[in-house]
């Protein structure tokens, strides 16, 4: 099994840098009237961009291996959050947009399934616990 670790050190307030065992600082905050200084993205909406950034390079991997002739991809996530704390996300649905010629539909619809089903672990974790939904574009090139 392998181990992993992480770090938040606080450099004032509810402003913390972050860092992994990739060795990259990440600057996670909180508003001002928190006692954040509004300087970096909120713990809550890196859990959305790990979801989306997850799943969307197993896309985009599956996708170039299939050698689909794509020019631009992009993972846009819409969500729903409990108004009451704890605030939690309870409807998460990811748009995948693929722009380019020729691509087919059902090899679109097979990477994002084995990246759902399959590959990405952010959303194996997250599944249990909040209820994702998906669809997709394919729009003709730019």
């Amino acid at each position: 099994m392998q181990k992993v670790k992480a770090k938040a050190v606080q450099v004032k307030g509810v402003t913390f840098m972050g860092i992994t065992d990739s060795n990259h600082w990440v600057p996670i905050d909180g508003p001002a009237e928190f006692g954040g200084a509004d300087a970096g993205i909120r713990p809550k909406e890196l859990l959305l961009l790990s979801l989306i950034g997850c799943t969307g390079s197993d896309v985009a991997s599956i996708l170039n291996k299939m050698r689909e002739p794509y020019t631009r991809f992009e993972v846009v996530l819409d969500g729903e959050m409990t108004d009451q704390h704890p605030k939690v996300y309870t409807k998460l649905h990811i748009t995948y947009r693929v722009w380019g010629e020729g691509i087919k539909e059902s090899n679109l619809q097979k990477a994002i399934q084995l990246s759902s089903q399959t590959y990405c672990g952010v959303t194996a974790m997250l599944k249990d616990s909040v209820e994702i939904s998906d669809s997709y574009v394919i729009n003709p090139e730019d």
